[in-house]
């Protein structure tokens, strides 16, 4: 038996970068969203062992550094099955493009098998496997508009809120998100180092904040690279006394800010009446943004022009998703928003309309 199942794209409506931890990760703050852009994953069941990963794009990985393939490792075990699982991924979402491609494609296949094998694992039992391979993956076990914090994996559904346009800009670049976490973990090391020349201190027993960056930087040198971390986080760079030890300022900063937009009262009605907009461009309005691109715009000046480009395009908001390469805009209408991804292509720019998926679009249109 086949199943073929989309595995639908995310964005983040802001990203704070905490203090590096113990475990290797980094403390996180963000609102995830999903939004219609998808691939599309087939898995067959049949007879015989063995997982076998099929995809055309030669940068997707078939061997068990699949997330596609470690969730199908963990289910059959948890489901006391057998057979030879096949996953073929039709990519059309970018890779390494802060969309989280690989962790939809995995929280897809696993519920895709389970449709497949006719059995479920409980809801508990796949948050801990997709806490366990990725990061990024639980919160494509909720959909819609999602809270996330830890390193990401501990996510909240949010209200369901209406459908906003958006374009997606998709640059020729690739962004490792353990390179950027390191960069970020350099910028923070770099201006505790400063102070504490100046004043002959010990850095690290203050909470420090990066400077902020200008709006297109010139490119800096990608430095020392350091241990990397399963999960897309990295381990921090340096000595303790580089890196943020306690609760980072600018989280709590996010924090109050969620929490003023949280308390706002919805009436539910369509857009344009109960708030006097579209209640995710409230959100972005107060005061959120994306850390990463405070060190992927200087390493990758491209990336900034596209954000630029989306705001002369009349997008309400711009940001970076994830740690990118993908960007995205917010825009008023699906016909801004049309027109907007027209003018961008002219330019060049790998640019596609789509629209924010409610949590119910997104189970609705799951198993296509």
């Amino acid at each position: 038996m086949t199943v073929t199942v989309r595995s639908f794209a995310k964005i983040n409506l802001g990203l704070r970068i905490g203090a590096p931890r113990a475990d290797g990760f980094h403390d996180l703050l963000t609102v995830y969203q999903t939004i219609g852009l998808h691939d599309v994953i087939r898995i067959s069941v049949m007879r015989g062992t063995g997982i076998e990963i099929r995809c055309a794009d030669p940068r997707v990985p078939r061997d068990e550094s699949n997330t596609c393939f470690r969730v199908v490792e963990e289910a059959i075990q948890q489901l006391g099955t057998k057979g030879r699982v096949v996953v073929e991924i039709e990519k059309r979402l970018p890779v390494q493009g802060g969309m989280g491609g690989a962790s939809t494609n995995a929280i897809a296949t696993l519920l895709g098998l389970e449709r497949a094998l006719k059995k479920s694992l409980p809801v508990a039992e796949r948050l801990r496997i997709a806490a366990e391979v990725g990061s990024d993956l639980p919160l494509f076990l909720i959909g819609g508009t999602v809270l996330g914090v830890g390193r990401g994996e501990q996510v909240y559904p949010l209200e369901d809120l209406p459908a906003i346009a958006c374009v997606v800009v998709t640059p020729e670049v690739g962004v490792s998100t353990p390179n950027a976490f390191a960069a970020w973990d350099r910028l923070c090391g770099a201006g505790a180092l400063a102070r504490e020349d100046a004043s002959g201190a010990d850095a690290s027993d203050r909470v420090e904040r990066p400077e902020p960056a200008g709006l297109c930087p010139a490119r800096t040198g990608e430095g020392a690279r350091p241990h990397m971390s399963r999960g897309g986080s990295s381990r921090s760079a340096g000595s303790s006394k580089l890196t943020l030890s306690g609760p980072s300022d600018r989280m709590i900063e996010l924090s109050r800010a969620l929490s003023a937009w949280l308390s706002e009262p919805y009436s539910g009605a369509p857009f344009g009446r109960g708030r006097a907009e579209n209640p995710l461009l409230e959100l972005v309005r107060a005061g959120i943004e994306n850390d990463f691109e405070r060190v992927v715009f200087p390493e990758y000046p491209e990336l900034c022009e596209g954000k630029r480009a989306l705001e002369r395009a009349g997008a309400k908001y711009a940001s970076l998703s994830g740690s990118g390469s993908t960007l995205y805009g917010l825009f008023a209408s699906r016909q801004a928003a049309a027109k907007a991804a027209t003018g961008l292509r002219k330019q060049g720019w790998a640019a596609q309309a789509t629209v924010t998926l409610t949590r119910r679009s997104y189970w609705k249109r799951f198993f296509g």
